[in-house]
């Protein structure tokens, strides 16, 4: 009897292994060999904690403008063209079904170091069938600022080292090879670069018309257009360090409009458009509270009434009129987690004018091993979102509202509505 509960514990352990390594056809086909047949009803979590949303079809419904979204990675090395199936799928559920024949792409560059690469902005147009509403989706390809740092562990993966350890280690060390650096060069000299980076795709997005962009070549973006800021509506979506990017980059865009000596004027009439805007934040494998450790607080925090509210006193001084953060978390991915109220009071800027809803989601399955425990593939649980028909169906058609919300998420998650 001992020796079959440690034979299935090794199994366990092997198994555990080649999830974490991210081999996903090997880890499936050992799954289906050793855990219980999965349930024919999906019974994974979904819950929504928080005020109910709209969702990006609220966007489309204004007729002034474009509904741009702006997508941001986290860590990893990642290629032009990463987030495809992502923009697809939100296409279908936004039911726009006429695309432009190709993407345009920019290679990012700076004013101040034309040379230096900025990473990749690809970008893709889709319509409706009356083409009477248009969304553009900007994807951000930042690791190339951090490739170059990473190649101080390249010999780590040589054959020299590799060979030395066990298969599944030697995957599973390739990927923290690839992946763990990120956060620790983002707090260092390459900072500043990823938040450029951001900050000109920022800017691109306010450049007016799909006709108005570049393609093919490498640009910088001179000065956005305070009509498009009037006129167009906006979100981001994040994933992992890539939340973090987002939340730092509006406040350092912020800072110089409101510090700049620069183009004074053009600073003050951008400032004004932008804080008139909402611009919401879907947020997969949130992060903010991990990657908050070891820095500063904000400058302004703990302030939000006097920011936030019509009768504040410093209403007029906002960054934006509101940000709504739908944060999506698996319990189950290691590198999530949920943002508490006391966390945006504290930590994160009050000029920015936070709200949060949380969502409890189980993007992997949980499978019974043996009777002995509950099993989830963290790496599933960690990459998974932005395949995962609610959470696409979410951040297509919001939660709570009765004639707009999607079929999947009436029937699959269920909302709290939170109040004060």
């Amino acid at each position: 009897m001992k020796n079959i509960i440690k034979n299935r514990v090794l199994i366990i352990i092997s198994l555990a292994s080649l999830l974490l390594s991210g081999c996903s056809s090997l880890g499936k086909g050992i799954a289906e060999a050793f855990l219980e047949k999965e349930d024919t009803d999906d019974t994974r979590v979904c819950e929504v904690w928080g005020e109910k949303f709209a969702g990006l079809s609220s966007q489309l419904i204004q007729n002034d403008g474009k509904v741009k979204v702006l997508m941001v990675h986290g860590v990893g090395d990642h290629q032009p063209g990463y987030s495809t199936e992502f923009y697809e799928k939100l296409a279908k559920e936004l039911d726009l079904s006429v695309t432009s024949k190709k993407h345009k792409n920019i290679q990012l560059s700076s004013r101040n170091n034309p040379e230096k690469p900025l990473g990749n902005l690809r970008i893709r147009r889709y319509l409706n069938k009356q083409k009477t509403k248009e969304f553009l989706f900007y994807e951000l390809s930042w690791s190339d600022i951090t490739v170059k740092e990473k190649d101080v562990l390249a010999y780590d993966n040589s054959g020299e080292y590799s060979f030395r350890r066990a298969e599944i280690n030697d995957l599973m060390k390739r990927f923290s090879n690839d992946t763990g650096p990120d956060p620790i060069i983002y707090l260092g000299e390459s900072r500043k670069s990823i938040l450029t980076s951001f900050s000109e795709s920022f800017c691109w997005m306010t450049s007016g018309s799909w006709d108005d962009l570049p393609t093919d070549t490498k640009a910088v973006c001179n000065t956005p257009d305070v009509s498009s800021i009037n006129n167009d509506q906006y979100a981001f979506v994040s994933h992992s360090l890539g939340s973090r990017i987002a939340i730092d980059g509006m406040q350092r865009i912020a800072d110089f409009l409101s510090n700049g000596t620069e183009h004074r004027k053009v600073n003050i009439s951008v400032k004004n458009a932008l804080r008139e805007k909402t611009i919401p934040i879907y947020m997969m494998s949130n992060q903010l509270p991990m990657l908050q450790l070891g820095r500063k607080l904000p400058e302004v925090s703990g302030q939000k009434s006097e920011y936030c509210s019509e009768q504040g006193e410093k209403y007029s001084e906002r960054i934006l009129t509101k940000t709504p953060i739908i944060a999506f978390s698996d319990p189950n991915d290691l590198l999530s987690y949920a943002i508490p109220p006391r966390f945006v009071d504290k930590y994160l800027d009050s000029r920015l004018c936070i709200d949060v809803t949380n969502i409890n989601i189980n993007i992997a399955f949980v499978y019974d091993v043996f009777g002995m425990g509950k099993l989830a593939n963290p790496m599933e649980a960690h990459v998974g979102y932005d395949t995962d028909d609610r959470v696409v169906a979410l951040i297509a058609k919001g939660v709570g509202n009765k004639e707009t919300t999607a079929d999947i998420v009436n029937k699959r998650c269920r909302w709290i509505e939170t109040i004060d």
